[in-house]
């Protein structure tokens, strides 16, 4: 899952990115107001953590930007800002939580994974997709009731199939998803294929159907019949 954090106390920020590295989310930063403005409006993110107090302007600005723009990110509010009137307003334009600081690094993993379950599968931890299981607390996969082993690029690919359901999903939209800033310079996204690949055919070999689905010219569609 990919998260956008938006906070400018380098000591903190750091902190937070590699605590969510180390939990599998792939992280990219933003110190100030137009760095975040920026990327909000060229990327789209699972889960936004939006300080308030930014160098340049107020993250209620950006926050206000995205519900304008009808963006589906889902927004954490993290800000030593602990005031009613604060957390009210932040609620009130659209934010999905507030967390005051300072606060620990597990609850704040625990708070965005709450938001991903609510926004792509209405807050249940287990998603069953015909003889398919993905349990995302545990991070696990199951077929007909057994285990699947999958790399945690596999697993991250697959979720983000299941949350697209439907969906035709390009290359290049699944790169950022899976490596984030890394991406940016990319000139070609073959090893997507090879990724792909490698997932259906540790899916079909385990008894699941093949719901990835290659779309010419276009990416990939996961549909299952």
């Amino acid at each position: 899952m990919k998260i956008l954090v938006i906070e400018d106390e380098k000591t903190l920020a750091e902190s937070i990115l590699i605590f969510l590295k180390q939990e599998g989310f792939i992280c990219e930063l933003a110190d100030h107001f137009e760095k975040a403005n920026e990327k909000i409006e060229v990327f789209d993110y699972d889960c936004i953590l939006l300080d308030i107090n930014l160098p340049g302007g107020s993250g209620l600005r950006l926050l206000e930007s995205l519900k304008k723009n009808k963006k589906g990110d889902g927004v954490l509010i993290i800000s030593a800002r602990n005031s009613l009137e604060d957390k009210v307003q932040g609620l009130q334009l659209g934010a999905d939580d507030y967390l005051p600081k300072p606060f620990h690094l597990p609850e704040l993993a625990a708070r965005i994974h709450a938001i991903i379950r609510r926004k792509n599968s209405g807050g249940q931890n287990l998603i069953q997709i015909r003889e398919m299981s993905i349990d995302t607390l545990g991070k696990e996969v199951s077929i007909n009731h057994q285990r699947v082993e999958l790399t945690r690029k596999e697993y991250q690919l697959l979720l983000y199939f299941a949350y697209n359901k439907g969906r035709v999903i390009s290359k290049h939209a699944i790169a950022e998803h899976l490596w984030g800033d890394e991406m940016e310079s990319s000139v070609s996204f073959d090893f997507i294929y090879t990724h792909v690949k490698n997932l259906r055919k540790k899916l079909i070999q385990a008894g699941c159907g093949d719901y990835i689905q290659s779309v010419y010219g276009m990416g990939y569609k996961f549909q299952p019949t």
